[in-house]
């Protein structure tokens, strides 16, 4: 699973399965889907800091429990789909004061209960928190080097790796094409947390494959100088969370 801050939570593909008529009527209207996007994952994580910052309080000194914080947050089924429907409610809402059309008013309310819902269940169920983050790898950079694998089109991608052994969601892959040549595949911003890497290689974005048997270390180029192995691990979405924390619903006193 992807962490909070590794980008979109959903895309427009996730908003239009629960609406088929989505991007239609965002057409229509002019309405920018993917600022809605982005503005309902902006929102939402103000409300998770501010539910985050609540646990400090709940039964313990201050002092003894450590915050988590919003780059600890995997993305769990219940956050995917309160950003879904955030996302959904604020196009709606968008298009409804622009038309005044009771249709859309509708569909608002109808996504602003399936938000809240969402929400709801996330808090019951807890957050998922991941105790060693380790964010999406940038995509790496892909060189020619000398060597003799068959001419043709090669995929790459990356992951870090954390001190547990967990690994973060994999880059967006990038594509070489070599001629009389081998390529390198050499990552970039090494995030603070890594402390290896796995790199994925195949004939075609969905058919990559792991190519080291160990964990690559920090600053090593990975060198592909034989055809890409056909089998084994495929690149992944990120970290499962080390917990779910349950949030509390904290009544204010003074």
């Amino acid at each position: 699973m992807a962490l909070f801050i590794d980008g979109c939570i959903s895309n427009l593909d996730d908003l239009a399965a629960q609406d088929s008529q989505l991007l239609n009527i965002a057409s229509e209207e002019g309405i920018n889907v993917t600022q809605k996007l982005a503005l309902a994952q902006e929102e939402i994580g103000l409300d998770l800091i501010s539910m985050l910052r609540g646990l400090r309080f709940e039964g313990w000194p201050g002092w003894w429990v450590k915050e988590p914080h919003l780059e600890q947050i995997v993305v769990t089924l219940a956050l995917k789909l309160w950003h879904t429907y955030r996302s959904l409610e604020m196009v709606y809402s968008d298009a409804y004061f622009d038309q005044l059309n009771d249709r859309y008013g509708a569909k608002r309310d109808q996504f602003h209960q399936a938000a809240e819902s969402a929400r709801e269940r996330l808090i019951r169920i807890g957050i998922g928190i991941a105790v060693n983050p380790i964010p999406q790898a940038l995509t790496p950079q892909l060189v020619s080097i000398s060597g003799s694998l068959p001419d043709a089109t090669y995929y790459a991608t990356m992951a870090w790796i954390n001190e547990a052994g967990e690994e973060g969601a994999s880059a967006v892959p990038d594509a070489i094409t070599t001629s009389s040549s081998a390529f390198g595949v050499q990552p970039l911003a090494t995030p603070q947390k890594a402390t290896g890497w796995n790199v994925y290689v195949g004939n075609a974005p969905g058919s990559m494959y792991v190519q080291n048997t160990t964990p690559l270390a920090l600053g090593q180029m990975w060198e592909q100088m034989t055809p890409p192995a056909t089998s084994g691990s495929m690149p992944g979405t990120g970290q499962t969370p080390t917990y779910l924390r349950p949030l509390p619903r904290v009544l204010w006193r003074g």
